[in-house]
């Protein structure tokens, strides 16, 4: 009988009576100075700071498509004094799948993702299409009369080639221009070289009078693009499409940090939800273009889940 009681209390996570946090919290940026993550999370941390009753410090750890922050934010105490900051999605999910990462996405713990950079599937505004069940009609009947630019690699990249795929195009149908860059893909369809573009919407705002958008990849309409969601767009042809929802950039722990210390976590998640709130940052995150959702640690957690599983999927078109 005692045996199994101390059994039980033998696997129990441990449970802290403290005054967490006693001191500083230091972020730990998986990318160089002046970086999307970096802007996001040295304008945060004076806010984060505040609601956390002591000061936040920011480093950077870059490298390896984040592989190198992953792995530092790993080794160091499992106490909750070092949070990650980084873009969940491609990155993690990339080390994972093509970067030969010793870490899975269980490892890690997910407090909010905050940024989302939604891809735009947009027109040559001379373009003839009026839909998008309209644009993959042609790409279908019409092999390689279509044109269409990414950036080589990313999640408008495989956006193009799922859309493709979920909808019974053989891929060599649309004849597909790769680029380096997202400023020679934005001139490509700008300058009507090609017919379409999947690229993140973020960024695109400088060519918007060049532009037709024809969907959001996104679960929810975007209000700075007149563009339907992706599911709105396709529902007419009855083709569920997975939703890949660009980057996402966010903060997050080692997972074995919040099984040890649920109460210390829950602290976290609660100073950043509760930064967000600031009008001082709002106006700060707002005047610089920088992303400020809250969606929680459940809601992050299951995102992360989701796209991962996309990813791994449908991998393999991005090696065609």
């Amino acid at each position: 009988m005692h045996t199994i009681a101390l059994s039980i209390i033998a696997c129990a996570p441990p449970v802290y009576a403290d005054d967490y946090p006693a001191r500083p919290v230091t972020f730990v940026v998986a990318f160089g100075v002046g970086g999307s993550a970096d802007r996001m999370t040295r304008t945060m941390s004076p806010f984060i700071g505040e609601a956390l009753g002591q000061p936040v410090h920011v480093i950077n750890r870059r490298g390896a498509g984040t592989l190198l922050a992953a792995n530092y934010i790993l080794e160091q105490p499992h106490d909750g004094y070092t949070v990650f900051a980084t873009g969940f999605s491609p990155y993690l999910s990339n080390t994972i799948l093509e970067g030969n990462a010793n870490y899975t996405i269980d490892d890690f713990a997910y407090l909010n993702f905050q940024w989302f950079d939604e891809d735009l599937i947009a027109l040559h505004r001379g373009s003839k299409y009026t839909n998008l069940p309209e644009l993959l009609e042609d790409i279908r009947d019409n092999p390689k009369t279509v044109r269409a630019a990414v950036v080589r690699g990313s999640g408008g990249h495989l956006m193009a080639k799922l859309l493709l795929e979920v909808s019974g195009i053989p891929q060599q149908n649309l004849n597909l221009v790769t680029y380096n860059g997202g400023g020679l893909a934005r001139a490509a369809v700008a300058g009507g070289v090609v017919d379409f573009i999947v690229i993140s919407a973020a960024g695109t705002e400088g060519i918007r009078e060049y532009i037709r958008p024809l969907a959001i990849v996104s679960h929810q309409r975007n209000p700075e693009w007149d563009a339907p969601t992706l599911t709105q767009a396709m529902a007419p042809t009855g083709i569920e499409v997975p939703v890949l929802p660009g980057s996402i950039r966010g903060y997050g722990t080692s997972a074995e940090f919040k099984r040890q210390f649920p109460e210390r976590f829950r602290t976290l998640a609660s100073a950043l939800q509760a930064a967000l709130g600031n009008d001082d940052l709002i106006a700060l995150l707002d005047g610089a273009s920088i992303g400020r959702r809250w969606i929680g640690p459940d809601a992050s957690e299951d995102m992360m889940r989701e796209t991962f599983a996309i990813f791994r999927d449908y991998s393999y078109l991005l090696k065609e």
